[in-house]
């Protein structure tokens, strides 16, 4: 396990960022149809492929603050999950789940006929990456993962009883249609207290509008699948998992047991930062998964 030295902190700029055009893109994003679902997705660059995968409540603009750095050596997607802005995919799954968007994935995949593919996951989006690398690894060159949230794994742990009373608090006010507080309530306990009365305008409207897609999760049967663990033991990708040193318990419980698991794994702590470690610590953030990316060349 490494540890990095940083002082990056959250920045309200970085948030912002994320409802803005692509830095120096400006790309509209393309609508395709895979699957039986539409995903929209932007594309640049060159060279061996990139696919961003961003959390639950973010969309294919979450990347923003990175898309310069990682379009001037890959060839890079990002695009937005299933039930994510601005995606119309108008009924709820009720086993919807990372099983769900891995297939979803897949179909991205071969559609463009891009594989394999390194592919850079956020949460739920590392969680989607990693279920894909599980069901059709040759697809896959390399796995970055930050904290994937196989909760399955956690059970009977104070950890997993502590993200439940948020979730399932979550899901009872998206039952009574308050989407808004729903979020809150996920977001604070998440990201921490008051966290989403914090946020600026534009941030907490690009949240909300990716707000169906929590929902989603917060109404599935199934939202946090099981990961066969001797499966994730005999994955042979080059695979970087990093961790917040701020995030909340489960996620690290859960990042120890995937590093054990694979055995090869890279670890690495990203000091001052939470679950959203790409917004937190972005130049550090950054400058890890590129030389991790380079070094699979």
């Amino acid at each position: 396990m490494m540890k990095l030295n940083c002082s990056a902190a959250i920045s309200f700029v970085f948030i912002l960022a994320l409802t803005l055009p692509l830095r120096a893109q400006n790309l509209q994003p393309i609508k395709i149809e895979v699957n039986g679902v539409e995903l929209h997705y932007i594309e640049a660059g060159s060279g061996p492929t990139v696919i961003l995968l961003h959390g639950g409540t973010g969309d294919y603009r979450s990347w923003s603050a990175h898309w310069e750095a990682f379009t001037r050596e890959y060839h890079v997607i990002s695009y937005s999950r299933r039930y994510h802005y601005p995606n119309n995919n108008p009924r709820l799954m009720k086993d919807y789940s990372a099983l769900n968007e891995a297939k979803d994935l897949a179909a991205l995949i071969q559609k463009l006929k891009l594989g394999p593919v390194h592919l850079v996951g956020s949460s739920y989006g590392a969680f989607t990456a990693l279920a894909l690398a599980l069901q059709h690894p040759k697809m896959v060159r390399s796995l970055v993962l930050s904290e994937p949230p196989i909760h399955s794994w956690m059970k009977d742990t104070a950890g997993y009883r502590d993200f439940m009373a948020f979730w399932n608090h979550s899901a009872e006010v998206f039952r009574k249609g308050d989407q808004k507080e729903a979020m809150r309530i996920f977001a604070d306990g998440l990201f921490g207290a008051n966290y989403f009365e914090g946020l600026p305008p534009a941030a907490s409207a690009t949240m909300m509008q990716n707000s169906r897609a929590i929902e989603a999760l917060a109404l599935s049967k199934n939202p946090f699948p099981y990961l066969p663990k001797d499966k994730v033991i005999n994955l042979q990708i080059p695979t970087l998992v990093l961790t917040g040193d701020n995030t909340i318990r489960i996620h690290r419980q859960v990042d120890d047991e995937l590093v054990r698991l694979l055995g090869n794994a890279k670890h690495i702590i990203v000091p001052n930062s939470g679950h959203a470690i790409a917004r937190d610590s972005p130049e550090l953030y950054r400058s890890t998964v590129l030389r991790f990316l380079n070094e699979q060349k």
